[in-house]
């Protein structure tokens, strides 16, 4: 994967035509993805960078809320410190206003594909319980099947609460289990029973399976999109 750095705005040399070069190559990379049918990580990365630079762009400033959870208070401080040399320079500024009106449209684009590409895989997704929902639906398993196969990839998940900026959010964990295969005489619900008598921690456990109509990749597509789908959906019951 071309990556971009997190301060590939003020690292190294700030020249027009080399950070046009360096996102070029980045954007071909990540519409290559999403031409695979290929989401994630590359879609979260690509909203990191459009979000920094719109704040770049209206207030001048970097906030560290906006940087990957690896980047430390330490080392922001030091990203900040470069930065803040930068804006008081008003030749290199006209180079990151420059830089700043070439990218954000492009990034705009490839951003548009991938939430076109999203929309896509989840219209084309159903979550649907597997037998009785218990009460406590913040554990359970995932059952995942794809394009009307047989083979059923099956995940435990657990919910999680946090807070942040006096707002909660919720998070969804998975744990690969293993594949099974349906037949005749193993649906869905015959999954869940053996599951049940293979964990006994989880004697009731909330199970879902999310049953996609066409085949994605599993780990970077279908996965990340249908945690999402779980966390609104036991939200919403809750």
């Amino acid at each position: 994967m071309n990556t971009l750095k997190h301060d590939w705005l003020t690292e190294g040399l700030i020249d027009y035509e080399y950070k046009k070069y360096i996102l070029l190559a980045y954007l071909k990379d990540v519409k290559s993805r999403f031409n695979q049918s290929e989401l994630y990580p590359f879609m979260a990365d690509l909203v990191f960078h459009y979000r920094n630079l719109i704040k770049v762009k209206e207030s001048k400033e970097l906030l560290h809320d906006n940087f990957p959870k690896s980047l430390s208070r330490a080392d922001f401080a030091k990203l900040q410190l470069t930065y803040d040399k930068i804006v008081n320079d008003d030749e290199v500024m006209c180079q990151i206003e420059e830089i700043l009106l070439f990218a954000l449209p492009r990034i705009r684009d490839i951003l548009e594909e991938g939430k076109e590409l999203y929309e896509f895989v989840e219209e084309n997704i159903e979550m649907v319980p597997v037998g009785l929902t218990p009460i406590y639906a913040d554990e359970g398993y995932l059952l995942i099947n794809q394009d009307n196969q047989a083979d059923v990839a099956i995940y435990r998940y657990q919910m999680t609460l946090f807070e942040h900026a006096e707002e909660k959010y919720r998070s969804l964990n998975t744990h690969y289990i293993r594949n099974e295969v349906r037949k005749i005489n193993k649906t869905y619900e015959n999954i869940k029973i053996e599951l049940t008598r293979s964990y006994s921690d989880l004697p009731n456990p909330a199970t879902y399976a999310a049953i996609s109509k066409l085949k994605f990749p599993l780990e970077s597509t279908v996965l990340p999109i249908a945690k999402r789908m779980l966390v609104r959906r036991i939200s919403e019951a809750a």
